[in-house]
């Protein structure tokens, strides 16, 4: 009996299958009401008494082996149907695609990473701006050309309610809710009226500072802009051209010299190797006093940039519309090297 129960061992480890209705037959002969299995149970008070512990521990594992292999048949023959319909479940997943910053989320970041360093804070306000705040308080008179409909996007008059089109009502309204000392940076989203073309764009963004204490000279300004312009670019050597802002005075426009060197250098900088970055200029006492700030006492520098400019500049790009067409092939061109 006990050569039996062996021989059957050994059908139970040799035998394969990955049908379905195979391994179900296998297991109802061996462990079925009618199996094998019973059988030999029933025939066990036939055994002699000196071959009941080893025949009973044989009968036992043979017992154990039948309920792992059919187990076993059922887990290999559920991994490949799986893996028939899904594929190899157990495979390491692809990796995902990573993205990549905006160009001009990681020029703004730059730059606000450089002004952060001097002690500058960031400010935010709204994009729909009033009259007060995106023009009267910054001395902008009522005949300037910006308050014409051709200029600014309107949405409603009488009080007149716009999209701002510029970051300096951010400014007005800091310091009207903050005492000087002032030190503050103001990042966003601008809007004008204008044509979209290669070189223009309705909407574009800008990044304009603001230093308000005692005893800041224009000195001080170019201090700044230096630092700035070095930590940028690389570059800073620089030059301040006299100009016209209603906000500043006196004002002035900021070119950086960029050089000569390749063809590239001589065609954006239409060959005088001098290239406008900015404006900037000592803020106008009018715009300290409608601020409820002593100009007698305070004086101090603004600064404002053009974010898609100082991106066209750093990566070559001639066209402003690709930074708003969202295409791929050009997006990924700013992915991070790992």
């Amino acid at each position: 009996m006990i050569e039996t129960v062996k021989e059957h061992l050994q059908k139970v480890a040799q035998f394969e299958a990955t049908d379905q209705e195979a391994i179900e037959q296998f297991r109802i002969s061996y462990a079925g009401k009618k199996g094998i299995l019973n059988d030999l149970f029933a025939a066990f008070r036939a055994v002699p008494n000196e071959e009941k512990k080893e025949f009973g521990q044989v009968l036992n594992q043979l017992k154990t082996a039948v309920a792992e292999k059919v187990e076993s048949l059922k887990a290999t023959q559920s991994s490949t149907t799986t893996a028939g319909v899904y594929g190899d479940l157990s495979r390491p997943a692809f990796p995902s695609a990573l993205g990549s910053q905006h160009p001009l989320t990681v020029v703004r970041n730059r730059i606000v990473a450089i002004f952060s360093q001097i002690g500058f804070n960031i400010s935010e306000g709204p994009e729909i701006e009033d009259d007060w705040h995106n023009f009267t308080a910054l001395n902008l008179p009522e005949y300037h050309p910006a308050r014409d409909m051709q200029d600014t996007f309107f949405i409603q008059t009488d009080p007149d309610i716009l999209l701002r089109t510029h970051t300096s009502s951010v400014q007005v309204r800091y310091m009207e809710n903050n005492k000087p000392p002032i030190r503050t940076i103001s990042p966003g989203r601008v809007f004008r009226n204008e044509a979209i073309s290669a070189r223009a764009h309705c909407i574009f963004h800008q990044v304009e500072g603001l230093y308000i204490d005692k005893n800041v000279s224009f000195a001080d300004l170019k201090q700044t802009l230096s630092y700035f312009t070095q930590a940028l670019f690389g570059k800073s050597k620089i030059r301040l051209r006299p100009s016209y802002f209603p906000f500043t005075e006196p004002s002035a426009e900021v070119d950086i010299y960029w050089g000569l060197e390749t063809e590239i250098d001589y065609r954006i900088t239409k060959g005088t190797g001098w290239l406008e970055i900015m404006g900037c200029g000592m803020i106008d006492p009018n715009v300290l006093e409608n601020c409820g700030i002593d100009p007698e006492e305070y004086s101090g520098y603004a600064f404002g940039m053009g974010i898609e400019r100082i991106a066209m500049l750093l990566y070559q790009v001639s066209d402003i519309r690709m930074f708003f067409e969202n295409d791929v092939r050009f997006l990924q061109q700013f992915k991070p090297t790992l």
